[in-house]
């Protein structure tokens, strides 16, 4: 008869082999992803761009990974500041100039600088990234450039209906430098994860699931938690200081699980959207957690079936009834769930890269 020593020690190798299993596994299918889905270098356009980053928190993937994207698709790239638009443009002369958001720290005097880059002769173009939560302000500010791209496809007729001429729907992507896939450290791991700021509706889902997600291996990260009823329940594992991207992508890649809300598109709920337009596109994180190769439970956008295969490439739930049901589900099915996130990682690599978004651009401006 087997001791109780006996026992533990062949349930802990088989809990190690298994371990080691799926480990090796991920490691493989994720070297598989990335050859399978290379895609041909981009060609160099023969352009000089000026790119004005956002610069504030929270864009700092999205501004890295532009300007790495415009390095390989451009022959001269300049990064600028957005104190001194109009003296960089004179000195540097671009065929375009590029701005990200136009928002936040932007100075008083931003638009008159472009009006006068513009009476240059030279190309402006801005890129909203954050629409339509701020359409009140981004309306006003996208009439004075030349090209306006935004990644939600609801807001592209708010922005023609005003009177912008060249109006085009442009989705984000991932920045692939940082969001890979990699072997997290042992304090990343995790059953379930997300990281983002506690907009009203994301507080109203995790108070309603706190006490069941109180008994996992639980990771929450970002700002305004103290907002949750349930704060004390959940207290424990929220870490409410700033994530910078790279160590996003050691806790996206060392959990099991990552969840995905998107922000509320409700006026006065943490936005400024009195035109009530619908969020119909999907956020950055989607993009980040997949090139991660971890499986997503995304809430459901409109946009998201063209962007990934619902049920093969990502996974989706509607309400808190059915996120509990699939978390339960793929915590005890981790080859379905390791699949799932590795045709997730494939189609990222093969059509939502920044550098391939870059490319797609660039042949729009041309």
């Amino acid at each position: 008869m087997n001791t109780a020593a006996e026992v533990s020690f062949q349930t802990g190798r088989q809990q190690g082999f298994a371990a080691g299993f799926h480990t090796g596994w991920r490691d493989g299918a994720c070297e598989w992803a990335k050859a399978a889905s290379i895609t041909p270098q981009p060609e160099i356009q023969p352009l000089r761009v000026l790119y004005i980053p956002q610069g504030s928190l929270g864009f700092e993937a999205i501004d890295s990974g532009i300007i790495l994207a415009l390095q390989r698709c451009t022959s001269e790239v300049l990064v600028g500041t957005q104190e001194q638009l109009l003296e960089q443009a004179i000195a540097f002369q671009p065929n375009i100039m590029i701005v990200l958001n136009g928002l936040y720290t932007f100075p008083p005097d931003h638009l008159q600088q472009i009006d006068a880059i513009r009476a240059l002769g030279i190309r402006t173009v801005i890129w909203f990234v954050d629409d339509p939560y701020m359409t009140d302000q981004t309306v006003p500010i996208a009439l004075h450039y030349d090209v306006v791209l935004t990644h939600e496809r609801s807001t592209v007729q708010l922005y023609q209906q005003h009177g912008c001429l060249q109006v085009h729907h442009m989705p984000l992507a991932v920045n692939e430098a940082i969001y890979r896939p990699f072997r997290a450290e042992k304090p990343y791991e995790y059953d379930v994860c997300f990281i983002g700021v506690a907009f009203w509706n994301r507080v109203e889902l995790f108070d309603a699931i706190a006490k069941q997600l109180s008994h996992r291996r639980l990771f929450i990260g970002g700002g305004h938690w103290e907002r949750l009823k349930n704060y004390s329940l959940l207290k424990p594992f929220i870490h409410s200081g700033e994530i910078v991207p790279e160590e996003a992508a050691r806790y996206y890649n060392g959990s099991k699980i990552i969840i995905n809300l998107h922000r509320t598109d409700v006026p006065g709920k943490d936005n400024q959207n009195e035109a009530q337009l619908p969020g119909l596109s999907i956020n950055p994180r989607t993009y980040d957690v997949a090139a991660c190769a971890t499986l997503q439970l995304t809430d459901i956008r409109d946009d998201l079936i063209h962007q990934y295969r619902p049920g093969h490439e990502i996974e989706t739930y509607n309400g808190t009834a059915e996120l509990l049901e699939k978390i339960d589900y793929y915590l005890t099915h981790e080859e379905e769930r390791l699949r799932i996130a590795m045709r997730g990682l494939y189609r990222t690599l093969r059509d939502h890269t920044m550098t391939t978004r870059m490319a797609s651009l660039l042949t729009l401006l041309k």
